[in-house]
């Protein structure tokens, strides 16, 4: 066997198991980017010290660990990305002030073909899908690294106790006590917003609630929108540090401030485990519609219950491999 074939080998070897490591990197630092390149990092690595891999473990758990260590150097300096909420107070909407705070202050939108594994086991699924979800990962975010390590390989990838424990160079005592800390934080964290109760697929009354949605916000129908609201929705727009609660503030927004919207197109995608949608407002200079945000919907007993625009359109309309402009003729894409 030559050279070639065994790099090449190699190379397949490792490259398959890019999406799972991308959706642990993710889980890990709340970064798409991030974690792409932690995971590029991890398959460098891997592959220049492969001759020193000696099959005591097996080669998805010595990748894993490789991993772990990237993103736990990566943590080292300490920062902790959040949503807006988790930031500042909900503002009202006569005070509303655009402030953009660093892109590094932002949990990130991930697409879900690039993290989710392909399963046929539904269970497996769902935990895979609900373990990306914005208000999830921004508890995860609040917890130190090794600890999120530890319920990220525990509760998400049913890892036992002594794996993780191997992994980390640490007891099962100490894995075990980790996991209870990590879950007391997460438990606290639980009333600090609600998290999305989205089916999988989505159920008949889930994919009508997100026909109305489109219909609504294309239409820039208020009053529609207001109805598939929930009392207690909440929108943000990071990278403005602006969150806003309540029906009447959102629609409020949306028709004064945010009125250039009017007239938009919503193209459906899947980001974070939930609905989402390529924003394309109208392009009054060029014409046509140009990029303004992805939306990741919160949707719960039956309304809208988060409505959160990631504005960087030249970082995030690339990630999903949407084009960065309609045209007038394609309006009808959906």
């Amino acid at each position: 066997m030559t050279n070639g074939t065994v790099t090449t080998e190699l190379d397949s070897a490792l490259e398959k198991h890019r999406p799972e490591l991308t959706g642990y990197c993710y889980r890990m630092l709340g970064s798409s980017f991030e974690a792409e390149d932690a995971v590029q990092d991890t398959l460098v690595r891997a592959w220049r010290s492969y001759d020193k891999f000696e099959g005591r473990s097996s080669l998805r758990s010595w990748l894993y660990r490789i991993a772990t260590n990237v993103c736990l150097d990566m943590l080292s300096a300490g920062n902790k990305r959040a949503r807006p909420m988790d930031l500042t107070e909900s503002t009202p909407l006569a005070q509303a002030a655009l402030s953009p705070r660093p892109d590094h202050t932002w949990l990130e939108p991930m697409p879900d073909a690039r993290v989710l594994p392909q399963t046929a086991d539904p269970a497996e699924a769902a935990v895979a899908k609900e373990s990306v979800r914005l208000a999830f990962m921004a508890a995860l975010q609040q917890l130190p690294p090794k600890q999120r390590a530890v319920l990220i390989l525990r509760e998400v990838l049913a890892w036992r106790a002594s794996e993780v424990a191997e992994l980390l160079g640490t007891s099962v005592a100490s894995v075990n006590s980790a996991l209870q800390r990590a879950r007391a934080t997460l438990a606290e964290r639980a009333d600090r917003g609600a998290d999305a109760a989205v089916s999988d697929p989505l159920d008949e009354e889930q994919q009508k609630l997100l026909e109305r949605y489109v219909a609504a916000f294309e239409g820039y129908d208020m009053t529609a929108l207001t109805a598939l609201l929930h009392e207690d929705a909440v929108m943000t727009m990071p990278p403005f540090d602006l969150w806003l609660a309540g029906p009447a503030d959102i629609t409020g927004f949306m028709t004064t401030l945010g009125a250039a919207c009017a007239g938009s197109r919503l193209v459906r995608v899947e980001a974070n485990g939930l609905p989402a949608f390529a924003h394309y407002k109208p392009d009054p200079e060029a014409g046509g519609f140009a990029p303004w945000a992805v939306q990741v919907l919160e949707i719960s007993d039956g309304r809208i219950t988060g409505f959160h625009c990631f504005l960087d359109t030249k970082r995030w309309f690339p990630l999903f491999d949407l084009p960065l402009r309609l045209e007038a003729e394609a309006d009808e894409v959906q």
